[in-house]
């Protein structure tokens, strides 16, 4: 299954999903359509999704379909497809529950600080992807690092998804890649969440999904070792950050021209 850390044999490696598990059919196809793509190109893969959005604007936006339906239903893409998953988790509570079924606990950004999340995370004794919070330099992420080694758990890695601009927007600093790589860990970056605009009037975050060919092309420039994205065949109508989704369909093309700019600073 998962291999850490990716980046040893030099490929970089994808971790792609729709935000947030719908329904009970649609993620198995995003994840048929992910690991012929990947398979296809040579890229490793890991399914995303979240089980349950526990950050969102509104108090009427979608969720989930509940806990224990959605973790199921990543647990069916793990074994049929026999692929990795990662899935989010906001309280100490929720790892052991999401480690049963995921190979990788991601900590979502604005929680990066939360030691007792990092701890329990840590102690499942599975990979623990960080994401960087939108408030916090590069630097600062070394403790939360730290806080997952210290807890006997060397299996780290860390996620630029871009700074807070002013009220509305984010930019990336392409520096926080090395920066953060030199704790040791595999770096990624997600583009899509980079490209959100959150804090809008309407209460819906908003975006910019014509950037992230710019985006996920400067960050292998840069020397990521993983590319985050979500996607979905109908950006439009998903449930959750269809703003700053890349459709399913673009998919395999954005990647071919990400293995190009790989091969080229080979």
């Amino acid at each position: 299954m998962i291999h850490y850390p990716y980046r040893q044999d030099g490929r970089f490696f994808l971790l792609a999903g729709p935000c947030v598990i719908e329904d009970e059919q649609s993620p198995l196809r995003i994840a048929e359509t992910l690991v012929a793509c990947c398979s296809k190109l040579g890229i490793p893969f890991v399914f995303k999704a979240s089980y349950r959005k526990a950050n969102r604007s509104r108090l009427d936006s979608f969720t989930g379909i509940g806990d224990e339906k959605a973790l199921k239903v990543l647990g069916k893409i793990r074994e049929q497809f026999d692929v990795p998953v990662i899935t989010d988790i906001h309280t100490a509570e929720e790892a052991a529950m999401a480690a049963e079924v995921a190979d990788i606990l991601q900590i979502p950004a604005f929680l990066c600080r939360q030691t007792d999340l990092l701890v329990a995370a840590a102690k499942t004794g599975k990979v623990v992807n960080i994401k960087k919070g939108q408030f916090a330099s590069a630097d600062s992420m070394g403790f939360a690092v730290e806080k997952v080694r210290l807890s006997g758990n060397n299996q780290v890695m860390l996620t630029e998804r871009g700074t807070m601009f002013g009220y509305q927007d984010l930019v990336v600093d392409f520096r926080n890649i090395p920066v953060m790589q030199g704790f040791g860990v595999p770096v990624v970056l997600d583009v899509t969440h980079s490209l959100q605009q959150p804090n809008q009037a309407s209460g819906v975050t908003g975006g910019k999904p014509e950037m992230i060919s710019v985006i996920a092309k400067a960050g292998i420039a840069a020397g990521a070792d993983g590319i985050f994205m979500e996607t979905h065949p109908d950006p439009a109508h998903a449930k959750s950050d269809g703003a700053n989704m890349l459709p399913l369909e673009h998919v395999e093309s954005l990647l071919e021209q990400l293995i190009r700019i790989k091969e080229t600073l080979r």
